[in-house]
């Protein structure tokens, strides 16, 4: 069989075959799945969400403290701020210093959307924090009279909230309703871990050990974009109060859907080379390595789920009285 490089993946025969009928079915598939994923729990969000009875919506309901404030009590939301600020720094410069060194070329590639879509997340958060801190600061102040600035950061979700809040707090520790921002953070959270696990597994498991990618030589860079990427991630899901709602890998599975379908309509009109060599529908086994890399979707979304459920555990255990998990 010919080398990729020779293949003209501009011709009408490349894509008219058995090859691409079948990846087609499962990237597309995917999407279908996705959608029916979020038209099933993130289709509304309306009081009845934070009622008994309907325990999927209710865990994925979301506060709006829980964009910016540690899951740990005694920790400052500065703190958390401070480490997505510095987070933010130390990889919008290692993604600048690779894209200087490689080019833009490396924008073809997976792992510079991840490792962007990372330095985003980071980017975003830090508003949030900043935001929070303001809003933290300025209650602390409101509240310090009564000598308690840790029951500050709550509010009423609803009027129909209230009196049960008041009733059970004594009527100093309500909880507010997220916003749509607080949402759409809570889902680049999500759907960057997902995209960060599978491109470091993928790269370390996969491509290392058993394939050679052309013109793209391991180096230093290469090393840190394949690993500084999770540890900073890991690191604010350390500190983070954000929740990790299973259904949520809807929108993990639409980035890496995009990824192919962009690969596809840039390869349908430009004869160029392939980021990575499964992607090449040349191959006979290519519907077998879409059908793979789709499959690891769930072991990378659900190892770093458990990620989040072992931190809130181990919390739970140890910090029993300050630990923050908002139900």
């Amino acid at each position: 069989m010919d080398l990729p490089s020779q293949i003209d993946t501009t011709s009408l025969d490349y894509w008219m075959n058995w090859r691409f009928l079948l990846c087609s079915i499962c990237v597309f598939g995917s999407i279908i799945l996705a959608f029916f994923l979020i038209w099933k729990y993130d289709n509304s969000r309306d009081s009845e969400t934070y009622k008994e009875g309907n325990q999927q919506k209710k865990a994925s309901s979301l506060y709006e403290c829980e964009a910016w404030m540690p899951c740990v009590k005694e920790i400052h939301p500065a703190w958390l701020l401070a480490f997505r600020i510095i987070s933010f720094c130390l990889l919008l410069t290692a993604c600048t210093a690779d894209v200087v060194q490689q080019g833009t070329d490396l924008f073809y590639y997976y792992t510079q959307w991840t490792f962007t879509l990372v330095i985003f997340y980071f980017a975003f958060g830090s508003v949030f924090s900043v935001y929070g801190l303001f809003r933290y600061n300025k209650m602390f102040t409101a509240y310090s009279l009564y000598g308690n600035e840790q029951q500050a950061i709550y509010a009423p979700l609803n009027p129909q909230d209230l009196e049960s809040a008041s009733n059970q707090q004594e009527g100093s520790c309500f909880l507010l309703s997220a916003e749509f921002w607080c949402y759409v953070f809570q889902i680049v959270f999500q759907m960057t871990a997902g995209a960060v696990m599978l491109t470091d597994f993928v790269y370390w498991i996969v491509i290392v050990p058993f394939l050679t990618l052309v013109d793209y030589p391991m180096n230093f860079l290469t090393v840190l974009a394949h690993s500084l990427n999770l540890v900073f991630l890991l690191g604010d899901t350390a500190l983070n109060s954000l929740r990790f709602p299973w259904h949520r890998i809807s929108y993990f599975i639409f980035l890496t859907a995009f990824y192919v379908i962009f690969e596809w309509v840039v390869h349908a009109f430009v004869n160029t080379w392939w980021p990575y060599p499964f992607l090449d529908l040349s191959m006979d086994l290519a519907p077998l390595w879409y059908l793979i890399v789709a499959l690891l979707h769930l072991p990378c979304y659900a190892i770093f789920a458990l990620v989040v459920e072992l931190k809130y555990r181990i919390l739970g255990r140890w910090f029993p009285e300050s630990y923050r998990r908002l139900r």
